[in-house]
C-alpha cells in the first residue's frame, strides 16, 4: 500500500511539473527609450536565474516563461520596470532616464557639479571597492583605482606613512597634493576612518584643481564624510580580527653554507696564513640561527566599527566609533599601531532655507616606531647581515649573561679587550643583535587631533538659486614623542670615563622627549549662483574668499645616564643633570588670504565652459612677490547629443574635454626669503641671506581627455593627455667662500616637467541574480628635469644625481657589463691602466669614453625611481547574497637602489650572504652575474647598476569573499566576509618589498600578507 502511494504522490509530483513546462512560452519584444530601440537592456523572469539581453535594434527573446511570472527590465541610466505577463507572448516596453543617475553630482571644489557636464581631469573613487577593502589608511583607498595616482606604503610597518603621487612628481620639494575634508584643507588624512568616508574625488588637472590656487600644484583630493539621513534610526557594526604574515623573504645562509662561503672568501683574498674559517668549521660554540626567522612572527590586528545614524526633515545626526589595532610581524610588540576615533555629525534644517550644520572629529593614535626603513639601529638591516654561526641568547653558563640581558651582542664575546681576544669581530663582524635591537626598543609617537567645522548655509531668491555660505574649520594636532634608550649589549671598552664598563649599545642610557602643537584655522565664505534658462542655458557661477592661518610650536629634551630604567621612572626628571643635558624649543606661523571665483556655463548639456581664477597672498613671500594668481579655463563638446550622432543606437555618451591653467606651489619652508642671523658670545653672525624676490613655484598643465559611453552606459572608457611643467622650482645656491660660511640661498631656478596618458575601463553588468563590475585603468608617466641654476648644473645624491634631460633624483653611477673571465680580458678592457688592481672574477663595467680606464668619467644614468606605467584592476559581484572582489594593483618601469643587495652579496666583510652567492664565479666560464666571493674590492664598492633593479610589480592587494543574510533574528542584515591583503606579488626584484618610498633600500620592513575575518550587522 505504501509503494503505491508513493507512486501516486510521484505521478502528481510530475503531473504539475510538467503541466508547468507545458504551459511554459516564449515571449518576445522590443525596449526603448525617448530616443528608440535600447541595446543591452537586461530582461529576466523575477525570481529566477532565467534572462536575457537585448539585442542593438532593443530586441529580445526570453524562453519557459510561466504565464504568470513577472519579467524585470533593467539598464544602468534607466528606471528598472517590472510587468506582468500574463499569458502575453509579446512585451513592449519604454523605459525612462533615470534623473538621478543620469545628473550624477560630484564634488568638484567648494561647490558641486554633474558628472555629465565636467569638463576638467576629475576621477570620483569606486566606494563600493573602497568597503570591500580593509586598509588602515585611507589614503590607501586610492591604490590602483584611479588612472595617474600612484600610492605608495613607505615601509610596512603598521602606522607608518602612505605617499599619493598624482600624475607625477613635478618639484625638488614637497610633492604631496592637498586633501580638503568637509571643505577643510589639510595636509594629512591619516586620522579618518575608512568607515566614515562617504566620496573621495581627485583633482588632476590645473582646470579641476585651480580653485585651490597656491596648494593644488601636487593635485587635490576630496573627501566628503557621511552624514546622517532621514528615516529611523540605524545601527552598523563592522568587526574584523587579521592574522599578518612576512613574505616574499630572501634565502639565507645556514651555518655550513656560510662557513664554506667565508672560508672561500678568505682564499679569494689576499690573505696569509692559515684560513681560520677552516679551523673554526665544527667549534662546537656554534649555532645555526635563522635570523629572518626569529625575527619575524604573526602579527595581529583589530578592527572595531560603531556608527549610528537618522534623524527627521528637520535635524540629520551621524555618530561614530572606531578602533583599529595592529601589533607588527616584528617579535616582542614593539611595533604596535593604535587609533581610536570619534566622529559626529549633525545637520539641521532651520526652514526651508536656512541650514546649519557641524562635523567633529576626535582622533588618538599612538605607534610605538621600530628603525623601519634600515635606519639605525637597522633592526631588520641586522638581522640580514649577522651571521648565522652566532645564537639569539647567551649560555646562561656565560659570565656575561645577565637576566635583565640575555642577547648575544659582539662575536663570541669573552671580555673587553678586543686586542687580547676579547671578541672575533674579525671573523664574524661587528654586526648587532636585531632580537636585542627589537627587545629594547621603546620609542613611542602619541598624536591627537580634533578636526572639524561648523557651517551655515543660507537660499535667497524665489528658487533659492542663489547659496551664502560660511564656513570654520579647525585642525589642531598635539603629539609627543617619546624615546628611551636603554644601555645593553657588551662592553667594548669604549665611552669616556663616566660610562666605562656599559654596554655598548645606547651607551649611556637617555631620554629623548618633544611635545608639539599645529593649529590651522580655516574660514571661508562662498555666494553660489546656479539657475536654469529655458531648460537649455544652465549657468553656474561662485565667488568666495578664504583666510587660513596656522601656528605651530614644540619643545624638546634629552637626559642620560638614569640611575633606574623602570618604567616608571622613565622620565627627564629622573635622569642625570651634569652632562649631556639638552633642552630646545621653537614656534613659527603662515598665514594664507585668498579671493576666489569660479563660472560654468551649459548649452543645451551639450557645449560646456568653465573658469577658474584664484588670487593667493601667503606669507611665507615677501612683499614684493606675496600675491600670486592662478586661472583656469576647460570646455566640452557632448558629440553624443548632436543630430548627427543621435541615431547611433549603442552609443550612449561622447564627450570631448580640453583644459588649460596655471597653479602654484607655497610649500616651502617658512621664512625662507629672509636673511637668518644668529648671536654667539655678542657677536652677530649672519648665517643665511635672504632673496627678497623669492616667488612661487608655477604649474603650468594643458589636458585633452574624451569620455565615451556604449550599451547604456554599461561600458564607460576616459582617456587623458597630460603636460604639466612646473618652473621657479626652488633651488639652494651655494655662495663663494668669500662671502662667509653661510648656509645656500634659496631661489627660482628650476623647471620639470610631467607627461603622460592615461585611461579607465569600466563595465558594470547590473539587475541580475549575477551582478559584476570590472574597472580597469593604466597611466603612462614620463618625468624630465627641464632646467636648473647655472650656478647648480646637477643636484648630487649619495647614488642619485638630477640634472637637465634626466628624471628626478635619477640613479647615477657605473654600468655591470659583466665579470671577467680570465687575465687576458682585463688586459684588454683596461688597456690604459697601469698594472690594473682588478682579478678574473672581478665586475667590469663599461668604458664609455673607450680610455681603457675606468674612473668618473664612465658614469652614467642607470635608472629611475619614478614609475613609468600604474595600473589597477578591481572586480567586484554579487550572487544571492554572496559576494566577491578583488584588486589587483602595480606599477612598471621603475628602478630600485638594492642596498641591501650590496652589504650582503657584495660586501668585503663576513656578514651573511643570500643562497644567490652559491652562484658566484668560480672560475672561468662558471657566471657572467654574480662576481666572486672575496674580502676584497671584486668592484662592488662602486655605485653601479648592479644595485640597481627593476622594482616593477604586480599585487593582488586584496580579495574579499562575503555572503549577507537577510532580516536574521531582528537584525537587518548580517554579512560574513574573509578576506586576504597582498596575497602574492610578482616581481623582479630583489629586496624584501619593492613598493617603497626610499631611493636606497637599506632593508625596509615589508609589506605584510594578510588573512582577515570579519562580520557587519546592521540594525
Amino acid at each position: 500500500m505504501m509503494k503505491k502511494n508513493m507512486l501516486y504522490s510521484l505521478l502528481f509530483i510530475w503531473a504539475v511539473f510538467s503541466g508547468s513546462a507545458l504551459m511554459a512560452q516564449t515571449v518576445t519584444g522590443i525596449v526603448t527609450d525617448a530616443k528608440g530601440p535600447l541595446p543591452g537592456v537586461n530582461v529576466f523572469v523575477k525570481g529566477t536565474s532565467n534572462g536575457t539581453s537585448t539585442d542593438f535594434d532593443g530586441a529580445y527573446t526570453i524562453n519557459n516563461v510561466d504565464p504568470n511570472a513577472v519579467l524585470v527590465f533593467s539598464s544602468i541610466g534607466y528606471i528598472s520596470k517590472e510587468l506582468s505577463v500574463d499569458g502575453k507572448s509579446e512585451i513592449n516596453v519604454n523605459l525612462e532616464e533615470d534623473a538621478q543617475q543620469l545628473s550624477e553630482v560630484i564634488l568638484v571644489g567648494y561647490s558641486s557639479q554633474k558628472k555629465s557636464t565636467l569638463t576638467g581631469a576629475v576621477s570620483v573613487v569606486n566606494m563600493s571597492d573602497l568597503e570591500k577593502s580593509r586598509i588602515p589608511n585611507v589614503a590607501q583607498a586610492l591604490q590602483g583605482q584611479v588612472a595617474g595616482v600612484q600610492v605608495t606604503s613607505s615601509t610596512g610597518a603598521p602606522g607608518d606613512d602612505i605617499q599619493i603621487r598624482i600624475r607625477g612628481e613635478g618639484t625638488i620639494g614637497n610633492n604631496n597634493p592637498l586633501y580638503v575634508v568637509d571643505g577643510i584643507p589639510s595636509r594629512d588624512i591619516n586620522f579618518l576612518n575608512q568607515s566614515d568616508i562617504k566620496s573621495m574625488t581627485v583633482l588632476k588637472d590645473a582646470a579641476a584643481a585651480a580653485i585651490y590656487g597656491s596648494r593644488a600644484s601636487a593635485g587635490v583630493v576630496l573627501i566628503t564624510t557621511k552624514s546622517g539621513e532621514v528615516g529611523k534610526i540605524s545601527f552598523n557594526v563592522d568587526y574584523f580580527t587579521g592574522l599578518h604574515f612576512a613574505s616574499n623573504l630572501p634565502d639565507m645562509l645556514n651555518a655550513e653554507q656560510y662557513m664554506n662561503t667565508v672560508e672561500k672568501a678568505w682564499n679569494n683574498s689576499d690573505r696569509t696564513g692559515e684560513n681560520p674559517y677552516t679551523a673554526d668549521k665544527g667549534r662546537a660554540d656554534f649555532a645555526d640561527t635563522d635570523w629572518l626567522d626569529e625575527l619575524f612572527e604573526t602579527g595581529k590586528s583589530q578592527n572595531l566599527q560603531f556608527s549610528a545614524s537618522g534623524g527627521s526633515e528637520k535635524i540629520q545626526f551621524l555618530m561614530s566609533l572606531g578602533y583599529y589595532g595592529q601589533d607588527g610581524i616584528v617579535i616582542l610588540d614593539n611595533d604596535k599601531y593604535q587609533r581610536l576615533n570619534y566622529r559626529t555629525n549633525i545637520n539641521a534644517n532651520l526652514t526651508d532655507r536656512f541650514k546649519i550644520g557641524t562635523n567633529l572629529q576626535l582622533s588618538h593614535s599612538k605607534q610605538d616606531k621600530l628603525s623601519s626603513k634600515g635606519d639605525a639601529p637597522g633592526i631588520i638591516r641586522h638581522a640580514l647581515l649577522r651571521a648565522p654561526v652566532i645564537s639569539v641568547y647567551k649560555d646562561v653558563n656565560d659570565p656575561t649573561y645577565t637576566a635583565r640581558d640575555p642577547f648575544t651582542d659582539l662575536p663570541f664575546y669573552v671580555h673587553n679587550n678586543r686586542d687580547n681576544g676579547g671578541w672575533e669581530s674579525d671573523k664574524y663582524e661587528w654586526s648587532s643583535n636585531p632580537i636585542a635591537l627589537a627587545y629594547f626598543t621603546d620609542d613611542q609617537r602619541t598624536i591627537f587631533k580634533t578636526f572639524g567645522n561648523v557651517y551655515g548655509e543660507y537660499s535667497f531668491l524665489k528658487d533659492k538659486e542663489l547659496t551664502f555660505r560660511t564656513n570654520v574649520g579647525v585642525d589642531l594636532t598635539f603629539l609627543h614623542n617619546k624615546a628611551f634608550g636603554e644601555n645593553f649589549g657588551d662592553d667594548d671598552g669604549g665611552g669616556n670615563e663616566t660610562d666605562k664598563g656599559l654596554g655598548r649599545q645606547n651607551r649611556p642610557n637617555n631620554l629623548n622627549e618633544e611635545r608639539g602643537e599645529n593649529r590651522t584655522i580655516t574660514f571661508n565664505n562662498t555666494l553660489n549662483y546656479a539657475k536654469t534658462f529655458n531648460d537649455v542655458h544652465d549657468i553656474n557661477a561662485l565667488v568666495g574668499t578664504e583666510f587660513i592661518e596656522n601656528y605651530s610650536s614644540s619643545i624638546g629634551a634629552s637626559r642620560s645616564r638614569f640611575a633606574i630604567t623602570d618604567d616608571t621612572f622613565r622620565y627627564l626628571d629622573y635622569g642625570g643633570t651634569e652632562i649631556d643635558v639638552w633642552n630646545s624649543g621653537s614656534a613659527s606661523e603662515w598665514s594664507l588670504f585668498s579671493l576666489f571665483a569660479s563660472a560654468s556655463y551649459v548649452y543645451g548639456g551639450k557645449y560646456m565652459i568653465t573658469g577658474n581664477l584664484r588670487a593667493d597672498a601667503s606669507s611665507r613671500f615677501s612683499e614684493n612677490n606675496r600675491w600670486g594668481y592662478f586661472p583656469s579655463v576647460s570646455a566640452g563638446w557632448k558629440l553624443s547629443d548632436e543630430d548627427f550622432l543621435k541615431d547611433v543606437d549603442w552609443l550612449s555618451n561622447l564627450k570631448l574635454r580640453a583644459g588649460y591653467g596655471e597653479l602654484g606651489n607655497q610649500e616651502i619652508d617658512n621664512y625662507a626669503f629672509l636673511t637668518l642671523i644668529s648671536q654667539t658670545d655678542g657677536k652677530v653672525v649672519i648665517n643665511r641671506y635672504g632673496n627678497e624676490d623669492l616667488k612661487w613655484e608655477s604649474s603650468a598643465q594643458t589636458n585633452v581627455g574624451l569620455d565615451l559611453g556604449i550599451f547604456n552606459n554599461k561600458v564607460e572608457v576616459s582617456a587623458e593627455y597630460f603636460v604639466k611643467n612646473t618652473t621657479d622650482i626652488l633651488l639652494p645656491i651655494g655662495l663663494p667662500r668669500i662671502v662667509g660660511d653661510v648656509s645656500p640661498t634659496i631661489v627660482n631656478a628650476g623647471e620639470v616637467s610631467n607627461k603622460g596618458f592615461e585611461f579607465s575601463l569600466n563595465y558594470r553588468n547590473s539587475g541580475n541574480e549575477f551582478n559584476y563590475n570590472v574597472n580597469a585603468n593604466f597611466a603612462t608617466l614620463k618625468n624630465n628635469v627641464e632646467k636648473l641654476h647655472p650656478n647648480v648644473p646637477n643636484l648630487i645624491g649619495n647614488v642619485t644625481r638630477t640634472q637637465p634631460g634626466q628624471p628626478l633624483n635619477a640613479y647615477y653611477g657605473y654600468k655591470m657589463e659583466g665579470i671577467y673571465q680570465n687575465q687576458t680580458e682585463i688586459n684588454e678592457h683596461l688597456s690604459g691602466t697601469l698594472n690594473p688592481n682588478v682579478k678574473p672574477g672581478d665586475i667590469k663595467f663599461s668604458d664609455l669614453n673607450n680610455d681603457g680606464i675606468i674612473n668618473s668619467d664612465d658614469r652614467d644614468f642607470i635608472g629611475s625611481p619614478i614609475p613609468e606605467f600604474t595600473y589597477g584592476l578591481a572586480f567586484s559581484s554579487d550572487y544571492k547574497g554572496f559576494d566577491f572582489s578583488f584588486l589587483f594593483q602595480g606599477v612598471a618601469g621603475v628602478d630600485r637602489y638594492n642596498d641591501a643587495k650590496k652589504i650582503l652579496d657584495y660586501d668585503t666583510r663576513p656578514f651573511n650572504y643570500t643562497t644567490n652567492i652559491l652562484g658566484a664565479w668560480d672560475g672561468e666560464g662558471s657566471t657572467n652575474e654574480i662576481p666572486r666571493v672575496a674580502f676584497e674590492d671584486n668592484g662592488s664598492s662602486k655605485v653601479s647598476s648592479i644595485f640597481v633593479e627593476d622594482a616593477s610589480y604586480l599585487r593582488l592587494k586584496n580579495i574579499e569573499l562575503g555572503y549577507t543574510l537577510e532580516s536574521i533574528a531582528g537584525l537587518q542584515n548580517v554579512r560574513l566576509y574573509v578576506s586576504g591583503q597582498n596575497l602574492f606579488t610578482v616581481t623582479d626584484y630583489t629586496g624584501l618589498d619593492p613598493e617603497s618610498t626610499d631611493l636606497i633600500d637599506m632593508g625596509t620592513y615589508p609589506s605584510s600578507t594578510s588573512v582577515l575575518f570579519g562580520a557587519n550587522v546592521k540594525f
